[in-house]
């Protein structure tokens, strides 16, 4: 069964609602007129038909309870508590020839619908889109747009995980962003939660077991997977997946901490997903890609599920993330503290993937995960910041501002230069400073109470002053990106730096090519050194991972210089490197890192 409601052709809609807790199911209108009475089918299911045209308001009752929003709704338009509207899913969509893009030419930027522009609309955003074409990325990934209370959100309160928040633009907001992407050749991802729902404006209990007492998480009761009734839920989540893709165009999903999912299951649900998202990509005739974030770094979730692995596409590397941020800080506090050779661990970051594995594999009993397995280059994505790391800092300040600028710079040299996927955060291509903090827009006092509370205690420790109001619009307000610093200095010099390793990323091929052996890495002292013998001509690159200059002992004479760091172009104090290299050792300045190319003879 297909859940919510879907018009049919005879001016009708259609109804479809799990609701095993009930006895007796109805779709009424705002003033608590019948709609539509929904008949028992078996499985807790229930269906019927009622007179209903795009944007008719509708409520789902359980029995002679209270009037909610249905639990597959595809449109809130007055939030979370509000009537659900019956949406037309036809466009007129202008991609028949978009093909989409292999997962290791993909340049992933994750972006916040609602703080990317001052409107925060798929409309603003879509405007901005050129800029992105731009800059040389491939895909947009976007945070979470599914229905959150109020009107700003980071998106992981979620509770109507088939409508589009309304603040966004709606349902037909998303479809007129996907298809402005993919008419500029940007693929576009989607981050999608189903690990937890938010706190408030969460139904789904009424209705049927989505939640269980038999696991608990961070969030309190686990999504039931594996209990009874599961098979429903498990299909309410895959469901909504799949009508992203179809209905949305989306190309791919990143899954929030799927290291939450308790799962006692025989066959992973997990797995489940990633092969209905694979069936669907092979109707599609274009691929869905399905990433991870993964905190306990388990490779067996990217092996094929013939050989006992979950079968997904990719995952996010926050070793890589940390290790940069370590190196490049100093920092040392919280889950930093694991990374107390930031260099070393850099090093085995670039060269394997993974820095820290270990821990039990959440869904094969007894099994030990590790950074052992040998992973193809383009089954990780990685970064220098993202929305957490930058949002979960107290002040939500970003790499630009506490770290030096060559260090900045060298941060956007050791994520693009990678031979892994390369993501960045909206607004680090041009040394962003305002902050991306969290914010949220519960209409429960007592829920913002406690958000107030929980991040306080959080940060207390650490922080002289007090923690910007997560409930304050001006929360939100701060976090808006500054597009006018677009042609000022410093600002523009970093995106083009920005501009230029992107460039030669995609000019180079050998840097992203995806086999392990195409790629030599190396540490010496500060320094790593990343040899790309695949495709094209070879490239070296140098990284000096120290507020020290070195000079790195080489046998690349006659290779040629594609990129500098210290390049005042990119606002550095000048390139030291010589343009083609001599036997001579090659001089790298404080933070700094070049990029070579061999020359034929």
């Amino acid at each position: 069964m297909t859940p919510g409601a879907r018009l049919t052709e005879s001016g009708s809609a259609r109804f479809n609602v799990w609701g095993p807790r009930a006895d007796r199911v109805r779709a009424m209108t705002p003033d608590a007129v019948e709609l539509a009475r929904l008949d028992p089918i078996g499985g807790g299911w229930f269906a019927g038909t009622g007179s209903a045209v795009d944007g008719t308001l509708y409520y789902i009752q359980l029995d002679d309870g209270a009037l909610r929003p249905d639990p597959a709704s595809l449109h809130q338009p007055n939030g979370v508590h509000g009537a659900s509207a019956i949406v037309d899913l036809s466009f007129e969509w202008h991609d028949d020839a978009w093909t989409g893009i292999a997962l290791a030419e993909h340049i992933v930027y994750e972006l916040h619908i609602g703080t990317f522009t001052d409107a925060g609309t798929f409309d603003a955003a879509a405007r901005r889109l050129d800029h992105l074409v731009d800059l040389g990325v491939t895909t947009v990934e976007l945070m979470p747009v599914a229905q959150c209370p109020g009107t700003r959100n980071w998106g992981y309160d979620g509770v109507g995980l088939y409508a589009v928040q309304a603040s966004y633009g709606g349902p037909k907001g998303l479809q007129r962003f996907a298809d402005a992407c993919h008419a500029r050749g940007l693929a576009v991802w989607m981050d999608v939660v189903y690990n937890h729902l938010g706190p408030e404006g969460n139904y789904l209990p009424e209705f049927g077991p989505y939640l269980t007492d038999r696991h608990h998480t961070l969030w309190g009761d686990a999504v039931n997977l594996d209990g009874s009734g599961s098979e429903h839920v498990r299909g309410f989540f895959i469901d909504n997946a799949r009508m992203w893709a179809r209905d949305f165009h989306v190309d791919g999903f990143r899954l929030d901490a799927i290291h939450a999912f308790v799962d006692d299951s025989e066959v992973p649900f997990l797995q489940q997903l990633a092969a209905a998202l694979h069936q669907l990509a092979d109707e599609l005739g274009r691929p869905v890609h399905v990433v991870a974030e993964n905190g306990l770094n388990d490779p067996e979730l990217l092996v094929d599920v013939e050989r006992g692995g979950l079968g997904f596409d990719a995952a996010w590397n926050d070793d890589f993330h940390h290790a940069v941020h370590v190196a490049l800080t100093g920092e040392k506090t919280g889950y930093y503290a694991a990374f107390r050779d930031a260099v070393e661990d850099l090093t085995t970051a670039v060269r394997g993937g993974y820095v820290r594995g270990g821990g039990p594999y959440p869904y094969r009993g007894g099994a030990r995960s590790g950074p052992g397995l040998e992973l193809s280059r383009d089954r990780l994505v990685v970064f220098s910041q993202n929305h957490d790391q930058i949002g979960n800092r107290g002040e939500g300040d970003r790499l630009t501002t506490f770290a030096p600028p060559a260090a900045d710079r060298l941060a956007a040299g050791l994520v693009l230069l990678s031979p892994w996927i390369p993501m960045l955060f909206m607004g680090e291509e041009w040394a962003e400073t305002h902050p991306f903090l969290y914010f949220v827009d519960h209409g429960d006092a007592n829920l913002i109470e406690a958000v107030r509370r929980g991040r306080s205690e959080e940060f207390s420790s650490f922080l002289d002053g007090d923690v910007p109001d997560p409930a304050s619009p001006a929360t939100r307000d701060r976090s808006v990106l500054d597009w006018s610093k677009l042609g000022l200095p410093p600002h523009a010099s970093v995106l083009t730096l920005h501009k230029q390793l992107i460039d030669v990323r995609k000019s180079h091929p050998s840097i992203s090519d995806p086999r392990p052996e195409a790629h030599d890495v190396r540490r010496s002292g500060s320094v790593i050194t990343v040899t790309n013998r695949g495709n094209g001509p070879a490239t070296h690159a140098v990284f000096n991972v120290s507020p020290d200059s070195v000079d790195v002992e080489h046998r690349l004479a006659g290779w040629r210089r594609l990129v500098d760091g210290a390049d005042e172009r990119f606002g550095g104090d000048g390139a030291a490197s010589p343009e083609t290299l001599d036997d001579a050792p090659l001089p790298i300045g404080p933070w700094g890192f070049v990029l070579y190319r061999e020359e034929p003879h």
